[in-house]
């Protein structure tokens, strides 16, 4: 069975056994095509270390057509673990090919960690008009993000009746259809309920756009904002406090997981309410909470008294 045979029966293998999101199989589609374009319909047996290292060195000198810019090292990766999961699943499957263990990736400068201070949280936070229906919106998305650490695409998703604001708590369905119970602060939940107040329609998606064309059908569906929507409104706010940081919704999510641990709580306790299935991807907040050590050491420890 040749290339692009394989590639179509990994696809479907993670939708079908792995119940991997769309999003993912998009990726996924879009880096091994990336890979078969360079190779041609080989057969599995005809990839080895010199091939995988002439398209490792095809990423590296690849530049965009439009912008010219080449690919990042980072990006360059994620042709490679795309790359290295395939492989992977043609060994379980006993397709005899490359072992995906001779796959390796660049080494990568360590991206710094957006996460927002006490005084720009807490301008971002204040920075919507609350007056008018936009704009208590908008206060209950950002509130929202920084009280539970939501993915943009799982805060897009949510019903109006997936939120107990009594119980201050819900569930939400997150990457590979794992469900977790994420908490609503007091904050969120006072702000959340004053925006389910001043809404007078019975859509069913949480949040929803108040311009253009009302569209009733499927309960409202149409009026759901996308995650791109919320991005957009996250900016406009960024932009009009004038942060220092590009923050985005997952500046927030940063921002949450970040202030838990600076707080006390346990990476573990992070871990699951972030809903990270591996303890390394949390792990990624100790480099940020490590400075808030010495801050630490400054105001407690006998020697510095």
């Amino acid at each position: 069975m040749q290339l692009s045979n394989l590639i179509t029966d990994f696809l479907e293998y993670l939708e079908l056994e792995r119940n991997v999101s769309q999003l993912t199989i998009r990726n996924y589609d879009h880096y091994l095509k990336r890979f078969l374009e360079f190779s041609g319909d080989i057969g599995p047996k005809d990839i080895d270390l010199s091939l995988v290292r002439k398209y490792r060195l095809y990423l590296s000198r690849w530049t965009d057509p439009k912008t010219k810019r080449p690919l990042k090292r980072i990006t360059q990766n994620y042709f490679m673990i795309a790359l290295r999961a395939f492989l992977r699943y043609l060994a379980r499957q006993d397709v005899k090919t490359l072992s995906p263990e001779k796959v390796e990736l660049g080494e990568t400068e360590a991206r710094p960690l957006k996460v927002l201070d006490d005084t720009a949280l807490k301008n971002l936070l204040e920075a919507p008009d609350t007056a008018n229906k936009s704009g208590l919106r908008d206060k209950a998305i950002l509130e929202l993000l920084f009280s539970t650490g939501l993915r943009v695409s799982e805060a897009a998703s949510l019903n109006c009746d997936s939120i107990n604001l009594s119980r201050q708590e819900f569930s939400v369905i997150g990457k590979g259809s794992k469900e977790r119970i994420v908490f609503l602060s007091d904050s969120a939940s006072e702000w959340l309920g004053r925006y389910l107040d001043a809404r007078k329609d019975t859509f069913k998606p949480l949040f929803i756009r108040f311009q253009g064309r009302i569209d009733p059908s499927n309960s409202g569906e149409a009026m759901r904002l996308t995650p791109r929507s919320i991005e957009r409104i996250v900016e406009k706010y960024v932009k009009a406090v004038g942060l220092s940081v590009k923050a985005t919704p997952h500046t927030l999510r940063h921002s949450f997981a970040t202030d838990l641990l600076i707080n006390g709580a346990d990476i573990r306790s992070v871990q699951e309410m972030l809903g990270h299935s591996n303890i390394a991807t949390t792990q990624i907040y100790t480099h940020v909470t490590n400075a808030h050590l010495k801050d630490v050491h400054k105001a407690f420890h006998s020697g510095n008294k």
